[in-house]
């Protein structure tokens, strides 16, 4: 009981903190995927909390930032890409590549047979092929040791990336840019040549080198106090 205790405080207290980055929307850098910062906090929930659990506190996060700083309706339906870093990034972590490697594939896959991705711009999502590559080429070197600091880098770089395609998921193939905004396939094209496919990269960037830094302090204190295997 006191273990499940525990769990359930240290998932309100990452939800709790989610909800305070996704609501801070910084004008200038609300470009690209992500409007709030969740983006930073995501990966970190995921290797804390698991991937299950992970995605529950980010879910939480993100329903609640978005309800009190509202976008628009259909936002509701993107940022169920945040949660799903938070999975990618708890599997990633603790050895689940496999898995995290079906489900890069079936999303690429997905884009790439949708007729109007053809028209679309390849370098429009760069930073997924990177990601992708990073991915196989660490499994066949065997992964990384679950002590080593790369570990907190290349699970944070997974799963915002898995966040990215997720988006683009229901954007292309789902043709939600046609559903809900509207848009031809020559606008849609215009849009994967601009600057987003620049300030996404950036802010994973940004979000990975904070996990690189940060989680192995927090892990090993939440460690020390129990709240974590």
């Amino acid at each position: 009981m006191a273990n499940r205790s525990r769990r359930f405080a240290l998932i309100s207290v990452c939800a709790a903190l989610g909800v305070v980055c996704d609501s801070l929307i910084t004008p200038g850098f609300s470009a690209g995927v992500w409007y709030g910062w969740i983006f930073m906090l995501a990966p970190m929930f995921g290797m804390i909390l698991g991937p299950w659990d992970g995605f529950v506190a980010t879910l939480i996060s993100v329903m609640a930032g978005h309800s009190i700083a509202f976008r628009n309706v259909y936002e509701y339906v993107f940022t169920l890409g945040a949660p799903v870093c938070s999975m990618v990034s708890g599997l990633v972590y603790r050895g689940g590549l496999k898995k995290v490697l079906v489900y890069y594939t079936v999303m690429l896959l997905a884009y790439f047979l949708t007729p109007v991705s053809w028209r679309l711009p390849l370098w429009g999502m760069w930073d997924c092929y990177v990601a992708y590559v990073v991915l196989v080429v660490t499994m066949l070197f065997g992964g990384l040791e679950p002590e080593s600091k790369r570990i907190y880098a290349l699970s944070a770089f997974l799963g915002l990336e898995a966040d990215v395609l997720f988006r683009i998921f229901l954007f292309v193939p789902c043709q939600t840019y046609r559903i809900f905004y509207g848009l031809t396939p020559k606008a849609l094209a215009l849009m994967w040549a601009a600057p987003a496919p620049v300030i996404t990269p950036l802010k994973v960037g940004l979000a990975t080198l904070f996990s690189y830094m940060v989680c192995p302090h927090v892990i090993r204190v939440l460690r020390r106090t129990g709240y974590v295997a």
